[in-house]
């Protein structure tokens, strides 16, 4: 049994208006003092990946509240990579040596033929162009295996079954047993996805720089780890 949608199109449509008004205000804090010719492929980031019912989104939210970031999760993502005017404005956003650095990433990136009108390319192409040119927090759908990896920050959110289990109930009304069956359903699609688009070991520990379980981690002190982990990296905020 799966959950029933929380929210409809309509809904999801004025939260990636929203995020795109944020990512602008963003985009507006980059250093203008920094030299063209020095400007880094992607600006920073933070990319969570995280366990079904683990509280990801609550530390994502909130993150983005404390940082003036804005935060793409999975729906505004699978969203954003489905609707071509969308991608044209960030593209609008984008000058020749973008669009050129974002096709040569997108080549290299997408295994076998480059086809425009799959899924996977249409949200590798969001991703990059988001990354490219504003502050984000990115959250699930292989963001962090997309991103350049000696930019930004890899953060894994889990915690145990019982305890996801129990959360991922309460929130969708239903008993403890489905939700443990849907839980550990979402892991294995979330895992099969990132194998599927990044090899036998897109599912490592080693993927991220920091592991946060949230059995005895409150979000909140979560979001003060992490804060902590982008001072000790050097990364803006």
């Amino acid at each position: 049994m799966r959950p029933k949608p929380t929210g409809t199109t309509s809904d999801t449509a004025k939260i990636v208006e929203r995020q795109m008004r944020n990512w602008e205000f963003a985009r507006a804090q980059q250093l203008e003092s920094e030299a063209e010719s020095r400007r880094p492929e992607v600006l920073d980031f933070i990319a969570i990946s995280r366990t079904a019912g683990s509280g990801g989104h609550e530390v994502a939210t909130l993150l983005g509240e404390r940082l003036n970031w804005p935060v793409f999760d999975h729906e505004i993502l699978h969203a954003m990579a489905g609707d071509d005017q969308v991608r044209a404005q960030l593209y609008q956003k984008l000058d020749e040596r973008d669009v050129s650095w974002l096709e040569g990433t997108l080549r290299a990136l997408i295994r076998g033929e480059f086809r425009k009108e799959d899924y996977f390319h249409r949200l590798t192409e969001t991703i990059l162009a988001l990354a490219r040119r504003g502050y984000s927090i990115f959250l699930g759908r292989g963001a962090d295996l997309i991103l350049p990896r000696d930019r930004g920050l890899r953060i894994r959110i889990t915690a145990s079954p019982e305890r996801r289990a129990e959360r991922f109930a309460l929130r969708s009304n239903i008993t403890g047993a489905l939700a443990l069956a849907e839980v550990e359903r979402m892991d294995r699609e979330r895992a099969e996805f990132r194998r599927r688009h990044f090899g036998p070991h897109a599912n490592a520990a080693t993927c991220y720089d920091l592991t946060v379980n949230v059995d005895r981690i409150r979000v909140d002190e979560a979001v003060e780890l992490i804060l902590l982990a982008l001072r000790i990296r050097g990364i803006a905020g």
